[in-house]
């Protein structure tokens, strides 16, 4: 486990001989246990039974070794191995700490601290939140709740400590609980007085909410130009290896014969809909819940439409209560990244059978590969391997998040605190996901030899004889029986139906006649489709041209347009 400490785990016995090798070996145990397990006993060489350890309260700092302040996760290890119980003055601290601390006598345990701050994952709503409230403190400006003065102090506080975070100078308190608390206890100590007058007509239950919708919006701008890359990199594949057939499978068994092109274009239209899938998400999560309050608003003069407008969402929320209790918006954006997974997921799998010995279709190149401990001759295709695993990962977030909020009464609950972390994963998740299989897209050869050798196997052609029939005028029943028992003669005979000599297939049913050999192999198969969408040429090409079209390939930047 890192730790941050560097401390000997070996039994006593393996430390160098010395009379106080026991003392010393329990102060190291006592002082890794300090660290990275704060609620473990202490031991004593004295005695065998635990005595509490209770840790003095860290927080979370940018720049931990610049500060020896038992307040920050410092590096120092005789900072962090203090198994003192927190002083009176201590306690002290923690409660001012606590901008809601007016009520409260004493203040909270260090243990409940650690179980309840949020900073160290929602730090990532920063921007989100100092955007917040730089629009909050314009509107209450605006509305005479404070003064042009005191907006601009708040304002250029702010800015500084937007500057300080970005910098990594910031100092994240662990005691201050989460990223809004952080951000006002540090605007109050820069700016003194008028950084109190923020939170008017505000509480973090529509300030969290009004963040998490502002991130997401950025986030699904990212997945979609993502997946639109992916796509490119899939259109630009197919054209790289034109009029080459594949198999087509059904039941992981041959069925008929598809251009590749066609294939891949099959993924385009997938990631398609899943780019959809976001955009409908975000323009029904861009409605702004600031100024929803705890959740029953207020009787201060604000205005939530400036708010809204500033921050570029299509306007407040109708009902403070649905404001800052419904997390469907996330669940809907999960939802999608869960589809959208899936997707490259099914991708990821073909390409992994595609790749192996038994199929041989394509050669991913070395640096899309990685290699065995023990086998010199392996070279696997990890990337799309782990692009299938990963899928279940960002299925579990969303599955995390349904059961969090499927018992929950309105309007806000402390459970909605762990909505973040899912979220997180799910877009990190899927942003990874596309980059590398995009990568993989971009570096990896079809084999055509390989895949012409094989193709002939399956009777692909099959379905193709049996059109062949019913433009003759069959039922297609009879034709399907009639195509089988085709099938079952070259079966017998260890051949494909385009090498079945025209008496034999006139033994089994006298329509056929010379032409319907323009019918039997892949390639006038492939040929003969014609319906909208389907594998045919000329269909594939008009698929092309739209994609090529809509994605803008071969443009420069200048030419493109939005």
């Amino acid at each position: 486990m890192e730790c941050g400490l560097s401390v000997a785990s070996a039994p006593p016995s393996h430390f160098p001989a010395r009379s106080n090798y026991l003392s010393d070996y329990l102060l190291r145990m006592n002082a890794m246990r300090a660290l990275c397990h704060p609620v473990l006993p202490s031991f004593s060489s004295s005695t065998r039974s635990p005595t509490p350890c209770r840790r003095r309260l860290p927080t979370f700092s940018a720049a931990p070794h610049r500060r020896a302040d038992r307040w920050i996760l410092a590096a120092a290890p005789e900072a962090m191995a203090s198994t003192q119980p927190w002083t009176a003055q201590e306690q002290e601290k923690a409660k001012e700490a606590k901008l809601w601390g007016g009520r409260f006598e004493d203040s909270v345990t260090d243990a409940v601290e650690r179980f309840s701050e949020s900073v160290s994952f929602d730090k990532a709503l920063y921007k989100q939140d100092i955007m917040g409230s730089r629009a909050h403190a314009r509107m209450l400006a605006h509305q005479g709740l404070m003064t042009v003065s005191d907006r601009d102090s708040i304002l250029h506080g702010l800015d500084e400590i937007e500057r300080r975070i970005e910098a990594g100078e910031f100092v994240w308190r662990m005691d201050r609980e989460d990223v809004h608390m952080n951000i006002e206890a540090a605007l109050t100590d820069i700016i003194g007085e008028p950084a109190k007058k923020l939170h008017t007509a505000r509480s973090r239950n529509d300030q969290v909410v009004t963040d998490l919708r502002l991130w997401c919006r950025e986030a699904i701008d990212k997945i979609v130009a993502s997946i639109k890359q992916l796509q490119v990199a899939l259109i630009k594949l197919g054209l790289s290896n034109e009029g080459l057939i594949v198999p087509g499978y059904t039941h992981l068994q041959r069925a008929q014969p598809v251009l590749l092109q066609h294939l891949l274009l099959s993924y385009v239209e997938q990631l398609e809909r899943d780019v959809g899938r976001l955009v409908d998400c975000k323009d029904r999560m861009n409605f702004c819940p600031l100024g929803a309050c705890a959740l029953a608003g207020t009787g201060l003069p604000i205005d939530r439409f400036l708010t809204s407008d500033a921050l570029g969402f299509t306007a407040p929320m109708r009902n403070s209560i649905d404001a800052v209790s419904d997390r469907d918006f996330v669940l809907e954006f999960l939802s999608a990244n869960s589809i959208a997974a899936v997707h490259l997921s099914r991708l990821g799998e073909e390409w992994v059978l595609w790749a192996s010995e038994e199929f041989g279709f394509l050669t991913p190149s070395d640096s899309v590969s990685t290699g065995s401990s023990i086998m010199p001759q392996k070279k696997n295709p990890d990337p799309m391997e782990l692009v299938r695993g990963k899928s279940a990962r960002v299925v579990g977030d969303l599955m995390t998040l349904l059961v969090l909020c499927k018992g929950l009464p309105q309007a806000y609950n402390r459970d909605l605190q762990e909505d973040k972390e899912p979220l997180f994963d799910s877009v990190k998740t899927v942003l990874g996901m596309l980059e590398v299989t995009t990568e993989f897209a971009q570096n990896i050869a079809f084999n055509h030899a390989r895949i012409q050798k094989v193709l002939p196997a399956g009777h692909l052609d099959a379905t193709t004889l049996a059109d062949y029939l019913v433009n003759k005028g069959l039922p297609f029943r009879t034709s399907h029986e009639i195509v089988g028992r085709c099938v079952a003669l070259c079966v017998s005979r260890n051949c494909q139906l385009s090498e079945l000599p025209l008496d034999q297939l006139q033994g089994i049913n006298s329509i056929f006649k010379e032409d319907v050999y323009d019918f039997l192999g892949v390639e006038n198969s492939v040929n003969k489709f014609s319906s909208y969408g389907s594998t045919g040429s000329e269909c594939v090409a008009e698929q092309l041209s739209f994609w090529i079209s809509k994605l803008q390939i071969g443009q420069t930047e200048n030419e493109k347009t939005e």
